[in-house]
């Protein structure tokens, strides 16, 4: 699951360039301009690719199984999708932003739950063994 995670990240970053590229053009002298929602929801966007792939690795060093781990995972992963939609919504269908609330509350749990797997792992979970040389 934890390739869920790296894979929603990287899938995120290059959407998040793309839409960067688009935004560069918008702003340019020939473009239509953005409205200031845009922007930052660009920039949240990104910052949330970006820990989505950081935690795809790091969820590997906890002793997270199970329900946990799947909450870890997917909750994060709707969070990471749906709270800029949500912002970007706000323009077109603002009783939408209500639910940005809880797609950050699916982001704090998924976090919550990554920080206890991992104040809570052996310093063995997810080392790869070291070989030893034969005598």
């Amino acid at each position: 699951m934890s390739r869920t995670l790296r894979a929603s990240g990287y899938v995120a970053l290059t959407i998040q360039m793309l839409w960067g590229l688009v935004q560069v053009f918008a702003i340019s002298p020939a473009g239509p301009g953005l409205p200031p929602v845009s922007v930052g929801a660009h920039a949240h966007f990104g910052m949330l690719s970006i820990l989505a792939v950081v935690t795809g690795f790091a969820i590997e060093r906890t002793a997270l199984t199970g329900t946990l781990r799947s909450v870890a995972v997917w909750g994060f992963v709707a969070g990471q999708w749906l709270l800029p939609a949500t912002i970007l919504m706000e323009l077109v269908a603002p009783p939408l932003l209500l639910t940005a609330s809880l797609w950050g509350a699916s982001l704090t749990l998924s976090m919550a739950i990554v920080a206890w797997g991992t104040i809570t792992a052996s310093d063995e979970v997810g080392r790869t063994p070291t070989a030893t040389p034969a005598d």
